[in-house]
């Protein structure tokens, strides 16, 4: 073939771009259309492929375009005697065209291949758009408008914005790793808001109460998540003295912080997310584990029960303790605190909320105390921060950190030197909602690397999910991102100083010379940002291997897993009929179709038992 392909230099796209002609595109997807047909035959395959390639050789040049190449290419396969691999290609090539019609028609030119779903998530909440709510951007040019309003904060400390401008769009553009939403959504935009996490206070005074639900607004319109302690708050029926009237309690105010949620969600690009904490002793307790039963209350609200240390030793010991008026500091009455852990799990078990804090434990880890005690945390839970803080987060995608069956230590080294980098120059970057956050953010500097596609990277590893392999994988990849991170951090410090609290903060304490963020690591949730990517969500499994998602005037499309698709073709039963099988089930465990092996590698949410999710998560804690 090199002496056909020679005469043929270029091939036009289908957006009339033009790359280089490369005859083995067209041999993996002819090999492809046979494996979904289960006739693997590489010597017909090359010679399909030779055949198309010497009739387009005859052609002009400059008229080669990929729908030539494929008409060939299904010319050829009939001619051959192989009409059912030619119509695996027909099927392929137009599922393809569905694909470029649906995005299409959702106005994006999709210039980094991305999936349908990633594309619908980035048309609905990150793109650019006129005032006409028409897309003006593209994946690309969105990966180069972050890369470049995150760049120009080198500029504040004498640095080259530009090399760290081509690092950073590198890494976004090549998916290896991305930022929380804000980011995404407001680099260089007027906003220029980039922070998805914040903490307020929320104090005992009507005006204390609705000066916090401003500033939530505020956030929650650039695209920010809020967490609030209302332990401050003064319980039900207590006295008001100065309307002589009584008091209504913490959850009819969350009430009204999740209302105007809803109201200001209509008018965003996402919805907003609370985090609701009240300490175990406060005196309306139970009215808050139990507030979220009904299903209908408290939509725009995660809540976690603040579970001091005391409260812990009394459930451990089935004794009673003492509920403390906020208002007062004294006793209001007491509790079994066996009886109120039980209404926790109970609630948590039904309806997901109310989550635990161990709020002793994470004001003992809690690098700036003197700045004071944490009291909350963002809507997801994994960041805990001071009362008017912010943090903004971003993760490595581990997928892109694994080839031939080995982890890239050194790629993945070099991009979380990169990430740090580059979270650190969000702070900068950012315009702030309210001069307080600016203050204290700007105080600490915390950012939050953490990772996705961790399922994926095992998977490449060749390794399930629910095995010991895969706990110790996870403790060796986050304690190499821990140190690394931690190292990244200090050396950034070397160049621009550490953050301006260090010298009252635990890492003077400990013993580090100089550290430019009071925290650096975060396992978050990765919502969105793991849909563009194409992996799993943070450190969990698999959700699904094959499932329809309805697209474009209630047509389907079938979604598969990539490295599944690819391992079956491999292993020679792949097929249309087991995709489609296989969206309809949860699992593959008992389809004795597929091979043993494979079905302990692709092992998903539903095969995994709760132990197992607890073990990684302390895995990676």
């Amino acid at each position: 073939m090199a002496r056909q392909v020679a005469t043929i230099v270029e091939i036009i796209k289908r957006d009339g771009t033009r790359q280089p002609f490369d005859d083995e595109r067209i041999l993996v997807a002819i090999r492809k259309a046979q494996a979904a047909v289960g006739r693997l035959d590489d010597g017909a395959a090359r010679i399909v492929t030779e055949r198309v390639v010497d009739e387009l050789s005859r052609r002009r040049p400059l008229d080669i375009t990929v729908e030539n190449v494929q008409d060939l290419v299904e010319k050829h396969l009939v001619q051959r005697q192989y009409p059912e691999v030619a119509k695996a290609y027909m099927l392929h090539r137009n599922l393809r065209a569905e694909v470029r019609r649906t995005k299409h028609a959702l106005g994006v030119r999709d210039d980094l291949k991305l999936s349908v779903n990633a594309v619908k998530v980035l048309e609905r909440r990150y793109l650019l758009k006129d005032e006409a709510g028409c897309v003006v951007e593209t994946p690309r040019e969105l990966m180069r408008r972050v890369a470049r309003g995150v760049a120009l904060a080198d500029d504040i400390h004498g640095e080259d914005a530009a090399a760290a401008e081509e690092q950073f769009f590198g890494m976004l553009s090549g998916l290896e790793f991305l930022p929380n939403s804000p980011t995404l959504m407001n680099a260089q935009t007027p906003l220029g808001q980039l922070a998805g996490c914040f903490v307020l206070p929320v104090g005992d005074s009507i005006v204390d109460i609705f000066d916090a639900l401003k500033t939530m607004a505020l956030v929650h319109q650039s695209g920010g998540g809020t967490g609030f302690s209302f332990s401050r708050l003064r319980p039900k029926n207590d006295i008001v003295k100065s309307t002589g009237g009584v008091a209504s309690g913490p959850v009819s105010f969350m009430s009204i912080f999740d209302a105007a949620t809803s109201v200001i969600k209509q008018g965003g690009r996402r919805r907003g997310a609370n985090m609701g904490v009240l300490r175990a002793d406060h005196p309306d307790i139970l009215e808050f584990i139990m507030c979220k039963m009904e299903g209908s209350r408290l939509r725009n609200f995660n809540i976690s029960v603040a579970a001091p240390d005391s409260f812990m030793e009394a459930v451990k010991n089935d004794d009673s303790y003492d509920l403390i008026n906020p208002r007062t500091g004294r006793p209001a009455g007491r509790q079994s605190a066996r009886h109120v852990f039980d209404m926790i799990a109970m609630a948590a078990w039904q309806c997901g909320d109310p989550g635990v804090i161990f709020i002793d434990e994470i004001n003992r880890r809690n690098p700036t105390p003197q700045a004071g005690a944490i009291e909350s945390t963002n809507p997801c839970g994994e960041q805990p921060l001071l009362p008017y803080e912010s943090c903004n987060l971003g993760s490595i995608n581990l997928r892109k950190m694994a080839a031939d069956g080995r982890i890239d230590w050194d790629k993945l080294g070099e991009t979380v030197d990169k990430a740090v980098h580059f979270l650190d120059n969000v702070i900068d970057a950012t315009r702030f909602p309210l001069g307080e956050t600016e203050a204290l953010t700007k105080a600490n500097r915390k950012i939050g690397l953490g990772i996705m596609g961790f399922a994926e990277m095992l998977i490449l590893l060749g390794v399930p999910y629910n095995s010991d392999r895969a706990l110790q994988l996870a403790e060796d990849v986050m304690m190499f991102i821990n140190k690394r991170s931690h190292q990244a951090s200090s050396d950034i410090a070397a160049r621009r100083g550490p953050f301006p609290s260090f010298a009252q903060s635990t890492w003077q304490q400990a013993g580090y010379g100089a550290m430019r963020n009071a925290t650096v690591t975060t396992v978050a949730p990765t919502g969105t940002i793991s849909i563009i990517a194409g992996v799993s969500s943070g450190i969990e499994p698999l959700f699904a291997l094959s499932f329809y998602r309805n697209i474009m005037e209630g047509s389907r499309l079938l979604e598969e897993n990539e490295l599944f698709k690819e391992a079956a073709v491999r292993g020679g039963f792949y097929s249309g009929e087991l995709a489609a099988e296989i969206a309809r089930r949860v699992s593959i465990a008992d389809m004795k179709k597929i091979p043993q092996d494979i079905r302990r590698l692709f092992v998903t949410a539903f095969d995994v038992p709760p132990a197992w999710h607890v073990r990684m998560q302390a895995a990676f804690q």
